[in-house]
């Protein structure tokens, strides 16, 4: 599972241990190519699943140029419209490639496999004030390891996977929102008691992320942060994990 650094934003690469391959988010616009080569490094011809969290620029702005690039199986988007020309751009790209959109939702599977399960566990409603509160949120598992993936997701998202039959429980958090304020509570976080976290931030942001709340919160967790550390990235056989980072 690989944490790119793509700056202020988000992008997960997976490399799945069926031989396929996944994608959570790609960056903003500006970040496409890196992420493009990155994943041609990884000797990658194909993305099995293609998610995109939610409609922000900073997790959608890079997929075009992946669109372009690779063979596409699948698509996964929560069901929400968003004015904005990346958003529209990103639809066009789908089309013309003749994919149609799976809408992500909390209970839709993606994998269910021997040992690998793939689901994704929340929006669990239909409407929400803030579009960050769409953000699908992935529940990666391989044998005893997992994996959370939180997009964006703020405080009410937290509580309503907390109100949820789902096991939140999992060994690698990403942080939500990219560490400011709005999530990571600490309900959420003593659901989930991760041994490791993942920020992924841009070097002097002019969000300030991540804040000193939940770094605070996030004291006796093993931190990475993509401003400080580069990529980072974590291998499991179902059992151990190991991480490791290219540095800065």
């Amino acid at each position: 599972v690989h944490f790119l650094d793509v700056g202020q934003g988000d992008s997960i690469f997976v490399q799945l241990p069926n031989g396929q391959h996944m994608l959570v988010d790609a960056g903003s616009k500006d970040r496409g190519k890196n992420v493009v080569n990155y994943l041609k490094q990884a000797g990658v011809k194909k993305i099995d699943y293609l998610v995109a969290t939610h409609q922000h620029e900073d997790h959608i702005g890079g997929m075009d140029a992946v669109l372009r690039m690779f063979e596409i199986e699948r698509v996964y988007m929560p069901k929400v419209t968003h004015n904005t020309k990346v958003y529209e751009d990103l639809l066009k790209s789908i089309q013309a490639e003749g994919l149609k959109i799976n809408k992500a939702a909390a209970g839709v599977e993606i994998i269910n496999s021997g040992e690998l399960r793939v689901k994704i566990i929340a929006p669990n409603k239909a409407s929400y004030g803030d579009i960050n509160n769409y953000s699908a949120v992935i529940k990666l598992s391989f044998g005893g390891v997992s994996f959370l993936l939180t997009g964006d997701a703020e405080k009410q998202s937290e509580q309503e996977m907390l109100a949820s039959s789902f096991n939140l429980g999992a060994d690698v958090l990403k942080v939500g929102h990219h560490g400011s304020d709005t999530s990571t509570t600490p309900a959420f976080l003593s659901a989930v008691k991760p041994t490791y976290a993942v920020i992924s931030n841009g070097a002097d942001n002019a969000y300030g992320c991540p804040h000193a709340a939940t770094l605070q919160k996030l004291s006796g967790i093993q931190v990475f942060r993509t401003d400080l550390d580069g990529n980072v990235v974590f291998t499991t056989d179902g059992e151990g994990l190991t991480v490791s980072t290219n540095g800065k």
